[in-house]
C-alpha cells in the first residue's frame, strides 16, 4: 500500500535544537513517498507548548503550498527558556494525505540580553598573569525533586563547564570564536541529570583561546582583551514548580591546577601532580581556594549559539611507530588531520611525555617543522605516577599527520595512542566516487581538508601561526563545501562576523573575525566573499534570511568598490591579493602575473550582477535596477579598458580568460576567440594550469561550459606538475597550499608558507560535483527544489557517481559506460522536479528500465537536443539506458 510520510523535521537546519534565539524560526521537512512525480500540495503545522499537543499555540490549518523548507513560524511572540513542540502533515497532489509526523522540538534561550541577571567574574587577581588556566566553582543546595535544569553560559576565552564531578556536554573550544567586541556566543545545556536534591556544586576551567591567546604570526597577544571570565546562569525547576537561578557571582571561588599553558597554536603543558581530585564535586575542601571578582563587561552582545559546535567526530589508529634517520621515534597516522592524540602512559611521578606535531617528512624521512614557523605544536604531560594515566588536551589543537616521541617513560607501544579527530560537527551531505582511484583519492583529500579547516571558523590552514578564517579561500571552496557537508548554519554565524567587523565605508577585513588591524582590508576577490557566500548559501539551501540579513552588508561592499579611484566604473586602485600563489607569478611573488585591476574589476562586475540577482530575489525592485544598470556600465567599462575591438585581452594569462568567460564579461561575438586563446596557452603548457586561487576554481566549469570538456579532464587527469594528482601521487592526504608544497625531489616550495592542509585547490570538488557527476540546482528555484542532472563522461573514466543529502531528501546521479552502451542513473526526493540531459543520446534509443522513455511513468517531457535527450521528471529513481551516438544528433 502507497503511503506518505514526513520525515527528518529540523529548526534552523538542526535537529531539536536547544537554546536558540531566533525570534521566528524556520522549520522544515522531507517527505517520503514510493510513488514517482510525488508533490505536496498542501501542509499543516502545529506549534505547541506541550509533546501531546493539548495546548496549541498556532495551528496553520491546511496551508494549500508546496513549501517545505524554511517555513517560517507565525505565531504567538516565543517566550524565553520555552520548549516549542511541532509537528506537521502534508498532502500530496493527488489529495492522499500523511498522518502526523514524529514530534520535533526547539527551545527557546535567553532571547534578550536583559534576561541575564547572571555578572561576569574573574578569577582572582593573584592568577591573571599567568598562563595556567583559572578553575572557577561554586558549590549549592537545591532544595526538592528536580523537574528540569538548564545552563547558559559563555566566557572571554574557551571555558569547560563541570557539574558534580562530570564534564556538561561534549562540545569543544566553547564558546567558539566571533567578532567578540561585538558578538560572544552563550551555550545552552540541559543539566537536569547532572544534578541532585541537596548538595551539588559546579565548575568551570579557563583558557586563553582566540580571545587572549596569540594570534597571527606576529606574536600578537591580548588582541580582545587581557582577563579570562566567565558568565553563567543555572535556572532550576522543582517538580512543585518553584524555581531557583544559581548565577555567577561573588560566591565563587577561583584557583589554578594542572593545565600550566594551553595555547591555539603552541600545544599544552599539563601536569598531573597539580590535579585537585572532585575540585567540582559539593564536599571537596575549598577553604584555600581564593575570591573572584565582578567584571564590567557589555552582557548586550550575547547571542545564542549560531553554528554547530566542534566535537570530536572519529578516532584514527596509527598505521606505525618507527625510527627516522635522525634517529627520531615517530608516529605515522597515516591521515593529515586536525585534533590531538589521546594517550596512555604508566610511570614515576615527574617524568615527561613531550609530543611533537608536524604535517610532513622532509626528503630524507625526518620529521620537519620549519613549516609551522612559531608554532610549537607540543604537548607535554607531567605524570602524577599513579598508574596508568590518559591524557588528552583541552583549549588547543594541532594540524598533523606525523607525531614525533621527544620524551617518554618507557619503550612507547602504538597501541598507547590514538588521533582524535575533531571540527565542527557538520552533517556530511555529499559523496563522489569514479572509476579513477586517484581521483577518488582527491575527493578524500578535498573533504579532509574540509574537515581540518572547517573549526568554527574557516581557516587557511590548521598547523602553523596562522589558522585565520580568510575571506578570499573561504569563497573560492564555498560551493565546494555546501555539497560536502550542511555548512548553512556555520557560514550563517561567520558572515554574521563578517557584517560586524567590514568598516564604515563598506570594505572587508582580509580575515574574520579580523585581527590583523584596521588597515588590513578589501583585496578583490577576498573582500567579494560578503557577497559571494551569502548568494551561494541560498542557491544550495535556498535560504533566503540569509540574503536579508546580510544584503546592507552586500550593498555595502559594491558600494565601497564604486567609491574607489576617479573611475566609478573600473577597479584600478588599492592593495589586492590578486591571482594568488598563481604559476605564472615571478621569481620570489606569491602574486600571479594576472593584472590586479583586471581581477578587481571582473570581481566588482561579478559581485554587482550578484547583488542585483539578490534584490531581484527579495523584491527591492529600485535596488535590482540600479545594480544591473551599474553592472552593465562596469562591463562596458572592463571591454573599453581590457578587450580590443576585435575581441583579444589585453592581459595574456590563463585566469584572466578564465574570468572574462565565468563572468560572462565579453560580447558573444568576441567568446569564441577567447575560448580559443585560453585553449591555446593550456595547450603552450601541455595541457598544464598555470592559475592560482582567483583562477583555479572557475578553470574547468569554463572549459566545460564552452564545448572543451575533455581538455577539462585532461587537466584533472594529469599527474606530473602541477596537478590536483601530482599532491596525490606525492602522498598528499588534505589539499596542498601550494601546487609544488613537495617539488619533484622531495624538496619544499619554502618554509615560510607551505600548508599541506588548505582547502583553496579543494575548489575542483565543485566541477567533479556538477559536470562530471553532472548534479546541480537550478538558480531560478534555489537550493535544489529544482534539480539539473547533466553527467558530462569522458572516456577517461568508466563511471562516475554523485549523492547529495539536500534539504527536499537525497539526491543521486551516476553514470557509467561500457562499449558504447551508456546508463545514467538518478534519485529525485518528492516535493521536486528534475531536469535531466542524457548526453549523446536518441529519444528513440532511450529505455528506462525496459521501458521505452515515452511511456515512462514519472517523466513529464522530452525532447531531442543536438547533443543529447532532455527529460523534465518528477520524484523517484530511474534507471536509463541507451546506445551511446557520437554524431551531432538533429534537434
Amino acid at each position: 500500500m502507497e503511503t506518505l510520510k514526513v520525515k527528518k523535521l529540523r529548526c534552523e537546519y538542526k535537529e531539536n535544537p536547544l537554546g536558540i534565539d531566533v525570534k521566528k524560526p524556520r522549520l522544515s521537512w522531507q517527505i517520503d513517498s514510493p510513488k514517482r512525480g510525488t508533490m505536496q500540495r498542501a501542509y499543516a503545522l502545529h506549534v505547541a507548548t506541550d509533546s501531546s499537543f493539548e495546548n496549541i499555540i498556532w495551528d496553520t490549518g491546511c496551508v494549500e503550498s508546496e513549501q517545505s523548507v524554511h517555513v517560517e513560524y507565525m505565531g504567538p511572540a516565543l517566550k524565553p527558556r520555552t520548549r516549542y513542540y511541532y509537528r506537521v502533515k502534508v498532502w500530496d497532489q493527488a489529495g492522499h494525505s500523511s498522518d502526523w509526523s514524529e514530534t520535533a522540538y526547539w527551545e527557546t534561550g535567553l532571547l534578550c540580553s536583559d534576561n541575564w541577571i547572571a555578572e561576569w567574574i574573574v578569577p582572582h587577581d593573584k592568577f591573571s598573569e599567568s598562563e595556567a588556566s583559572p578553575m572557577l566553582r561554586r558549590a549549592f543546595h537545591l532544595d526538592g525533586k528536580i523537574a528540569a535544569a538548564r545552563v547558559y553560559v559563555s566566557s572571554l576565552g574557551l571555558y569547560e563547564l563541570y557539574i558534580n564531578g562530570k564534564r556538561v556536554g561534549d562540545w569543544l573550544l566553547t564558546p567558539g570564536w566571533t567578532s567578540y567586541n561585538k558578538r560572544l556566543q552563550y551555550q545552552t545545556y540541559d543539566v537536569t541529570d547532572y544534578l541532585i536534591e541537596g548538595n551539588n556544586a559546579i565548575g568551570a576551567i579557563l583558557g586563553n583561546g582566540w580571545y587572549k591567546g596569540e594570534l597571527g604570526w606576529q606574536d600578537h597577544r591580548n588582541l580582545y582583551g587581557d582577563r579570562t571570565a566567565l558568565i553563567l546562569q543555572m535556572h532550576v525547576l522543582y517538580d512543585d514548580g518553584r524555581e531557583e537561578i544559581i548565577t555567577t557571582d561573588t560566591n565563587w571561588k577561583s584557583s589554578t591546577g594542572p593545565i600550566l599553558m594551553s595555547e591555539i597554536y603552541h600545544g599544552e603543558i599539563y601536569d598531573a601532580r597539580l590535579e585537585k581530585d572532585g575540585w567540582s564535586t559539593s564536599d571537596y575542601d575549598d577553604h584555600d581556594w581564593l575570591e573572584v571578582s565582578l567584571y564590567h563587561y557589555p552582557k548586550d552582545i550575547l547571542v545564542a549559539q549560531e553554528n554547530v559546535p566542534v566535537r570530536r567526530i572519529e578516532e584514527i589508529k596509527p598505521i606505525k611507530l618507527f625510527v627516522t634517520p635522525a634517529g627520531e621515534k615517530v608516529i605515522d597516522f597515516g591521515q593529515n588531520m586536525v585534533g590531538w592524540v589521546k594517550f596512555s602512559v604508566s610511570g614515576m611521578s615527574g617524568s615527561k611525555v613531550i609530543l611533537k606535531h608536524a604535517e610532513v617528512l622532509d626528503k630524507n624521512g625526518n620529521f620537519y617543522t620549519e613549516n609551522l614557523r612559531r608554532a610549537k605544536q607540543t604537548i607535554q604531560y607531567i605524570l602524577k605516577g599513579s598508574g596508568n594515566e590518559v591524557f588528552e588536551p583541552h583549549f588547543t589543537f594541532q594540524g598533523f599527520r606525523y607525531v614525533k616521541i621527544e620524551s617518554f617513560p618507557g619503550e612507547p607501544l602504538i597501541d598507547q595512542f590514538t588521533g582524535i579527530v575533531i571540527h565542527s560537527d557538520m552533517e556530511q551531505t555529499g559523496y563522489f566516487e569514479c572509476s579513477n582511484e586517484l581521483v577518488n583519492k582527491l575527493q578524500h583529500n578535498i573533504i579532509w581538508g574540509q574537515k581540518g579547516n572547517f573549526v568554527d571558523v574557516p581557516t587557511d590552514c590548521p598547523q602553523r601561526d596562522e589558522r585565520l578564517g580568510w575571506t578570499g579561500d573561504a569563497q573560492v571552496f564555498i560551493r565546494t563545501a555546501c555539497f560536502n557537508m550542511n555548512v548553512a548554519p556555520f557560514f550563517s554565524k561567520w558572515l554574521k562576523d563578517l557584517k560586524a567587523d567590514q568598516l564604515e565605508s563598506g570594505g572587508v577585513p582580509y580575515v574574520i573575525p579580523n585581527v590583523l588591524g584596521s588597515n588590513s582590508h578589501s583585496s578583490a576577490a577576498w573582500g567579494d566573499a560578503a557577497v559571494i557566500c551569502p548568494w551561494t548559501i541560498y542557491l544550495c539551501y535556498g535560504d533566503k534570511r540569509i540574503l536579508e540579513e546580510q544584503y546592507e552588508s552586500m550593498k555595502a561592499w559594491v558600494e565601497y568598490i564604486r567609491k574607489q579611484g576617479d573611475n566609478e566604473y573600473l577597479w584600478n586602485t588599492g592593495f589586492h591579493y590578486g591571482d594568488w600563489l598563481a604559476l605564472d607569478a615571478k621569481e620570489n611573488s606569491y602574486t600571479g602575473a594576472t593584472a590586479k585591476d583586471f581581477i578587481a574589476t571582473a570581481f566588482y562586475a561579478y559581485s554587482t550582477g550578484l547583488l542585483k540577482k539578490t534584490a531581484e530575489v527579495l523584491h527591492k525592485e529600485d535596488d535590482a535596477r540600479r545594480y544591473g544598470e551599474l553592472h552593465k556600465k562596469i562591463i562596458e567599462n572592463f571591454q573599453k579598458e581590457f578587450v580590443t575591438p576585435n575581441g583579444r585581452l589585453a592581459v595574456p594569462t590563463q585566469t584572466a580568460h578564465v574570468l572574462v568567460l565565468m563572468f560572462d564579461l565579453i560580447e558573444d561575438k568576441h567568446r569564441e576567440r577567447i575560448v580559443k586563446t585560453l585553449v591555446q596557452y593550456l595547450k603552450e603548457n601541455n595541457d598544464h594550469l598555470t592559475t592560482g586561487f582567483v583562477g583555479t576554481p572557475y578553470l574547468c566549469h569554463v572549459l566545460s561550459q564552452n564545448g572543451y570538456t575533455e581538455l577539462a579532464y585532461k587537466l584533472l587527469m594529469q599527474q606530473d606538475f602541477p596537478s590536483w594528482l601530482y599532491q596525490v601521487k606525492k602522498g598528499a592526504t588534505t589539499i596542498w597550499e601550494h601546487w609544488d608544497g613537495i617539488k619533484e625531489d622531495g624538496s619544499f616550495w619554502s618554509k615560510d608558507m607551505n600548508s599541506f592542509n588548505h582547502y583553496a585547490y579543494g575548489s575542483i570538488g565543485d566541477w567533479l560535483y556538477r559536470v562530471v557527476a553532472g548534479l546541480d540546482t537550478s538558480n531560478e528555484k534555489a537550493g535544489y527544489k529544482e534539480i539539473l542532472i547533466h553527467p558530462h563522461p569522458d572516456k577517461s573514466l568508466k563511471y562516475a557517481k554523485a549523492g547529495f543529502e539536500s534539504m527536499y531528501g537525497k539526491i543521486s546521479s551516476s553514470w557509467k559506460e561500457e562499449n558504447d552502451a551508456m546508463e545514467i542513473s538518478v534519485s529525485i526526493p518528492p516535493n521536486t522536479k528534475a531536469v535531466v540531459i542524457l548526453p549523446f543520446a536518441r529519444v528513440d534509443d532511450v529505455y528506462e528500465n525496459g521501458i521505452e522513455i515515452r511511456k515512462v511513468d514519472g517523466v513529464y517531457f522530452y525532447q531531442q537536443l543536438e547533443h543529447g535527450v532532455k527529460l523534465e521528471v518528477g520524484s523517484g529513481s530511474y534507471t536509463f539506458s541507451y546506445k551511446k551516438s557520437e554524431k551531432r544528433l538533429s534537434s
